[in-house]
């Protein structure tokens, strides 16, 4: 109710902020570094991470700095890791939805997934939003046989210094929306979990743009799902 009231009283300035955050905030490259690759020994592990720009590693300038370097290597540690990343800026969750269907079909034993800031800053619906995650996860189990699947949690916009309040305010309360609905549909899927990421706010683990992860946040949440893994096996 809050979120709709805010959104009808105050869109005009919501529209107003969100023109000057794009003119004013530069708009970072993915990151240098491979996409696919084998690393570690021990046991055999397929994982795929795929999402939005955040899973593609905006924010640092090498992939080894980004999640999917930084969880890889964590993982390697005890297990042979196949990886393979699928990510693009800019997409939603109906936008990655279209992208995996259009993979060729191979196996994967775990899915890490970031999506959901570029859901809540384009105020897809809650219902639409529920649809695509719970059609993303079924995609991921039928055409690919993920055993396990991480949905990492949207992160916490009202953190975000790139953005002004009262648009800041607002995003952070979307996001909140958009992962209790992530946390009730896992509740539904005995293979999924939802990784509830400890993000510090701290402006020195945040990119340059103030928008995206830096090095630091990538570590924390590396380490966060690296967690997970251990306990799920």
């Amino acid at each position: 109710m809050v979120y709709h009231l805010a959104l009808i009283c105050l869109a005009p300035v919501f529209i107003a902020q969100g023109k000057y955050v794009r003119w004013k905030t530069p708009k970072l490259p993915e990151p240098e570094g491979e996409r696919s690759g084998v690393t570690g020994s021990g046991p055999a592990l397929r994982v795929l991470i795929a999402g939005d720009s955040a899973a593609a590693g905006v924010g640092v300038t090498q992939q080894s700095k980004a999640l999917t370097g930084q969880l890889t290597e964590r993982l390697s540690e005890h297990r042979n890791v196949h990886w393979h990343l699928y990510a693009h800026s800019g997409d939603r969750a109906s936008d990655l939805l279209l992208k995996l269907g259009q993979l060729e079909t191979q196996a994967f034993d775990a899915a890490v997934i970031s999506i959901g800031v570029n859901d809540a800053v384009q105020m897809t619906s809650l219902n639409a939003w529920r649809d695509n995650l719970s059609s993303i996860i079924d995609t991921l189990q039928q055409q690919f046989s993920v055993q396990r699947v991480y949905l990492s949690c949207v992160p916490p916009m009202h953190l975000f210094p790139a953005l002004p309040n009262p648009l800041r305010w607002w995003l952070g309360l979307r996001a909140k929306q958009l992962n209790a609905v992530m946390e009730d549909l896992v509740n539904d899927h005995a293979y999924c979990t939802f990784v509830d990421i400890p993000y510090s706010g701290n402006r020195q683990d945040i990119a340059d743009d103030g928008f995206h992860p830096g090095a630091g946040a990538y570590k924390v949440w590396a380490e966060q799902l690296a967690r997970y893994f251990n306990t799920s096996g």
